[in-house]
């Protein structure tokens, strides 16, 4: 029943998530672009309002006029729409997620003893200083080098060596597939800290002021800018982290590290592409297609680099019964999927059970190799080669 109550929170928590990051994501991606397609006003009451960009277009069968200003309206509106349950509602339903599934569990999802064997409890206290230290090191970056000249692009260089040395860090110390999750999850962090500690707080001195009748202190905007353009850049890592679980080929590779660096870099690179896009179209900077080509060239090199090695298949008997079968899932399967323990409401001790789950199991175990979870009970190439050839001959029981 522990099981399946497990499996009931993480499937209505990952909904939660998923859903929660499309509108925070959608949100951010919008006033990215809309800060990026702005022009001046032509109406010179909107000039004289402070006004500094405004924007018409046409959606849903009706016409906008969205319009910024520079520091603050001359009137505060009796309603303001606030931006901050969207990343709020993500990263707790996240967090939630990363308990029951990774937290819950740290032998089964964080410790892979062939990369460090050390205790549960330290393994998931190692796991939370990453969400802590990397945002306190990344927030001190930008407290002290980001309102230098030239700062964005030394902050940006900065941040890029921290996030290495945190992927390569993280590899060394988790399994590969929860390397790679607490990744996405650090930087998700620092994303919602950026709202939580900087955005918001910001824009609530620039309202109070402006009800107190004090003058905006524009540094509050700059601030608040600074650290969103931060994580729009962030986001399409932090994408590609938490999908990459599904592909075990990524973190299962003996240089994992790089293979995460590479991806998250050509994220990065094709979201800069996006954002400089939008100025391209006003002129106001050149044509960003070498951010672009950059991301897609190194995705391309990944890709060769990952390319399989040809080897010789592994030989199975050309006829596979149930009995050598069932003797490779109860030595390798059984502890997480029998009477004791049905993770995932699946169940591989009966006759029954193997064969309604087979073409789970084929996918699961010869397909994309991603059980058992990290090979923690040592099935060999011979034996996945065993329940191909059963799944392939119909997946008998008799």
């Amino acid at each position: 029943m522990e099981s399946y109550l497990f499996d009931w929170a993480n499937l209505l928590l990952r909904w939660l998530h998923v859903i929660v990051a499309i509108a925070w994501i959608g949100s951010s991606f919008y006033f990215v672009f809309l800060d990026s397609s702005l022009t001046p006003p032509v109406d010179e009451q909107l000039k004289k309002d402070g006004v500094s960009g405004e924007l018409w277009a046409v959606h849903g069968g009706g016409f906008y006029h969205p319009v910024k200003f520079a520091v603050s309206p001359p009137q505060l509106p009796q309603h303001l729409h606030w931006f901050y349950w969207e990343s709020y509602s993500t990263w707790l339903s996240g967090f939630a997620l990363f308990l029951i599934s990774y937290l819950w569990s740290p032998s089964v999802y964080l410790i892979d003893p062939n990369i460090m064997s050390w205790s549960p409890a330290g393994a998931v206290v190692a796991a939370l200083a990453f969400l802590v230290l990397f945002w306190l090191a990344y927030d001190a970056i930008c407290r002290t080098l980001g309102q230098r000249k030239n700062g964005d692009a030394l902050v940006g260089a900065l941040v890029l060596v921290l996030v290495c040395a945190a992927a390569w860090a993280a590899t060394q110390m988790f399994a590969g597939r929860a390397a790679f999750l607490l990744m996405g999850a650090m930087l998700a962090t620092s994303m919602s800290a950026n709202v939580f500690f900087w955005i918001i707080p910001g824009q609530r001195t620039v309202v109070a002021d402006l009800k107190a009748g004090r003058p905006v202190d524009p540094v509050h905007g700059q601030r608040g800018k600074q650290r969103s353009v931060h994580n729009t850049y962030f986001t399409l890592p932090v994408l590609f982290a938490m999908l990459s679980n599904h592909y075990s080929f990524t973190y299962t590779h003996p240089q994992n590290w790089l293979i995460l660096i590479g991806m998250m870099f050509a994220g990065a690179a094709i979201r800069q592409f996006f954002v400089m896009r939008h100025g391209f179209k006003l002129g106001r900077n050149a044509h960003p297609w070498p951010y672009a080509a950059v991301g897609v060239l190194v995705l391309l090199a990944l890709i060769v680099w990952l390319k399989p090695a040809t080897t010789t298949a592994v030989a199975a008997p050309e006829q596979v019964g149930y009995a050598q079968v069932r003797a490779v899932i109860d030595q390798r399967c059984v502890m997480c999927h029998g009477e004791a323990l049905q993770s995932k409401g699946v169940r591989l001790d009966t006759a029954e059970g193997l064969q309604q789950h087979a073409q789970t199991v084929y996918q699961q175990v010869v397909v994309m190799k991603l059980m058992p979870m990290n090979n923690a009970t040592g099935i060999t190439d011979a034996e996945r080669a065993l329940v191909a050839q059963w799944f392939k001959g119909g997946a008998r029981t008799d």
